[in-house]
């Protein structure tokens, strides 16, 4: 359910200027989602969404333009400098395959940095799958695992 409400955040912010976390709840609301003030807030913060100034002066939430691949945090670098020995995507799917016990700590450090254009990740010994949003966010993932990888 927390995904799913999270990617209607994401969806609805997209979509409408909202300038606070209530009429953000009013549109989850009335999209069918229940909650809270503190819950809407949670999302905001793992989402990491961000207030931006509008043409018009107005404020409005907006996800974050630093919340992009190039944001690799340094357990990710760590991991993936380490662990892995190929990469690849098919469409929106990541397929990485890492040193024999390593998909899941792979796994793990993706889920950490809570990206937004990740819907999820599946790790089995060797192989680790990650899926992303769309085409574009998977080829971008690419990239920059292979410029991690060849430093």
């Amino acid at each position: 359910m927390k995904n799913k409400r999270q990617a209607k955040i994401l969806e609805i912010i997209a979509e409408k200027d909202i300038e606070t976390q209530e009429q953000l709840l009013q549109e989850l609301r009335a999209a069918g989602f229940t909650g809270t003030q503190a819950t809407v807030s949670r999302d905001i913060k793992e989402l990491r969404i961000v207030k931006e100034l509008t043409p018009l002066g107005a404020y409005r939430y907006a996800p974050s333009a630093n919340e992009t691949t190039s944001t690799f945090s340094n357990r990710l670098n760590t991991i993936f400098k380490e662990c892995v020995i190929s990469y690849d995507f098919a469409q929106n799917i990541i397929v990485v395959k890492t040193l024999p016990g390593l998909a899941s700590a792979a796994c793990s450090a993706v889920d950490a940095m809570s990206m937004s254009v990740v819907v999820g990740t599946l790790a089995g010994d060797d192989t680790a799958l990650i899926i992303m949003r769309d085409n574009d966010s998977a080829l971008n993932f690419c990239n920059e695992i292979k410029k991690l990888l060849n430093k």
